[in-house]
């Protein structure tokens, strides 16, 4: 089993939410197997049965035994189970209840908000380049993914077949089962061309015209993929709130390897210095981001910036505490005063202390025009560690 950042209370009450396939439950039974431990599975029929449609069993196992813990797999599928967790949690001070779900959406509209402050929220997301440590292989990643099932496959074609049957059988199919859309061919565009506007900049309008719906199913069809753990917004930077929110996000699904099987590029092979590679490498980078914001609980704001002239800055990581930092990321092997151009003219004009910062596939450490250029591996590493000599 690959080592995971994140970290779990063994005594305290906790949510672990991920999308399917990233590991949770492999996870929690790494550190929770004691036969003190009740486990109820509802994407079992036996456990949906059982505790999905008769909630009061749980009740009942506690009164007539002596768990001392319990993990209840994919929650979503029995909220009515939180209503009995909370009346347990209050009656059982020494059990402790942990609860998985790859879909917020059902708890939104449940009674999860009965265990706030009662529970500790953490998530889980496919492999990070850190877990993978020698294993990891960044062209791989772009292309397949890092879910922690294509382990068990050595060729491309298994690899592949792996990616397509996720596709078909959860993002598509589950989500028809969970009756989160009514009708499930413009959905199922969505999806591909969601996919091929990944990390690009959503206009509602345009993507409502490609698949014959309109702004409102669209907006909705993005917070299912939201609420299903599917991918997250990356919000436009502005320092004004109500500025902000006037402006659109981009979007970016959870692994690249779900994007080329929704994009239908799974055979396209990555190649270094294509357009392809470079978009690849900066979601991969995003999303490496994302996942060490979470893990380590940074509390940082992440967004990207773009100037009324249309251009870009990747990724603006504000920090509390220490200064904001400007990230471009470029795949290529050798950095210039090109790339690092628009950065210096930014930090310059900033207003507040500001870092800039160019990760790329270029080795070599260094400075130009109070640029600090770097791998990519190595600006990861320094966003994930705070640092006394980055305050301002």
């Amino acid at each position: 089993m690959v080592g995971r950042i994140q970290k779990l209370n063994k005594n305290s009450s906790f949510f672990l939410f991920g999308s399917r396939g990233t590991g949770k439950s492999t996870l929690l039974k790494a550190h929770f197997s004691s036969p003190e431990t009740l486990w109820i599975d509802l994407l079992t029929e036996a456990d949906e049965a059982k505790f999905g449609r008769h909630p009061d069993e749980l009740s009942r196992a506690l009164a007539t035994t002596s768990y001392t813990r319990v993990v209840i797999d994919e929650v979503q599928k029995g909220p009515k189970l939180l209503d009995i967790v909370h009346h347990e949690m209050e009656k059982r001070k020494h059990v402790q209840f942990i609860l998985t779900g790859s879909s917020a959406r059902k708890l939104k509209r449940g009674r999860a908000n009965l265990l706030a402050g009662r529970a500790f929220t953490y998530h889980l997301f496919p492999l990070t380049a850190c877990e993978l440590g020698a294993q990891f292989d960044l062209t791989h990643a772009l292309e397949f993914g890092t879910l922690p099932r294509l382990l068990e496959y050595s060729t491309r074609e298994e690899k592949n077949e792996f990616l397509r049957a996720y596709v078909k059988n959860y993002l598509r199919e589950e989500i028809a089962i969970e009756q989160l859309v009514r009708n499930l061919h413009p959905f199922r565009d969505f999806l591909e061309v969601a996919a091929q506007c990944n990390g690009k900049i959503i206009n509602h309008a345009k993507i409502g015209r490609d698949i014959g719906a309109d702004d409102k199913t669209v907006r909705n069809y993005f917070a299912i993929l939201e609420d299903t753990l599917v991918g997250f917004y990356l919000p436009p930077f502005h320092r004004s709130v109500r500025k902000q929110q006037r402006e659109a996000p981009k979007f970016y699904f959870f692994d690249p390897g779900i994007v080329r099987a929704l994009s239908g590029t799974l055979r396209v092979e990555l190649l270094p210095q294509t357009y392809a590679f470079g978009n690849a490498f900066e979601h991969w980078v995003i999303l490496e981001c994302h996942r060490m914001n979470e893990y380590h609980q940074l509390d940082y704001t992440l967004s990207y910036l773009r100037t009324k002239s249309d251009v870009e800055v990747d990724l603006v990581v504000r920090r509390p505490g220490i200064a904001d930092l400007l990230i471009e990321i470029k795949s290529t092997t050798r950095v210039t005063h090109d790339d690092t151009a628009l950065l210096t003219r930014f930090r310059h004009d900033w207003g507040s202390p500001c870092e800039a910062q160019v990760w790329s596939l270029e080795r070599e450490r260094k400075v130009i025009d109070d640029v600090l250029c770097m791998y990519w591996n190595e600006g990861l590493q320094q966003f994930s560690r705070l640092s006394e000599s980055h305050r301002p």
